[in-house]
């Protein structure tokens, strides 16, 4: 399976360059729908009516605010970005060790990533269609969703928000 971790290499490495990939992927999906996903449409950020989403980044914003989805997302790809951006979490040179929290802080990472996926899958999947992405939505986040069970790096509860599409899209493979 493309998850598994190569012999021989560093499982934080590996965590680091696919987390990368998919912080990449998200913005990427996101910002085909960015018209669809407005102030008015999304007043808040949420994965359907029983799942909604608070922002705070523990540095800037350390009590959760309620705020619409396009915020939300807008603060959560800048935090994610000076987070990749940070040599002492993401080290670029080779042999820079990774920090103690590195794991720690891929997980968050990838948590919130979730979110937009989630929210995607919600509140946007008219114009997925609309915009013959299905498709590509279905592969990256099922990529996503192998790679993060393979490690264990998001809480089973916090996928809660689409686990029928993670039993749909992962059942006939395992």
């Amino acid at each position: 399976m493309a998850v598994m971790l190569p012999d021989g290499e560093d499982l934080n490495e590996w965590v680091a360059v696919n987390t990368v990939d998919f912080f990449n992927q998200i913005n990427m999906l996101y910002g085909t729908i960015t018209d669809f996903c407005t102030e008015e449409s999304c007043p808040v950020m949420s994965a359907g009516p029983k799942y909604e989403y608070h922002w705070a980044d523990g540095t800037n914003i350390k009590k959760p605010i309620k705020c619409s989805a396009p915020k939300y997302i807008d603060y959560l790809m800048t935090w994610v970005q000076d987070q990749l951006d940070d040599e002492t979490l993401f080290p670029s040179k080779i042999g820079v060790p990774f920090p103690k929290n590195f794991m720690s802080v891929a997980k968050t990472i990838l948590k919130r990533l979730f979110r937009v996926y989630a929210h995607i899958y919600h509140q946007h999947f008219d114009p997925v269609i609309q915009l013959q992405e299905e498709a590509h939505l279905n592969t990256s986040f099922k990529h996503f969703i192998f790679f993060v069970q393979e490690f264990n790096l998001i809480d089973r509860r916090e996928l809660a928000p689409l686990q029928e599409l993670i039993e749909k899209l992962t059942s006939k493979d395992r």
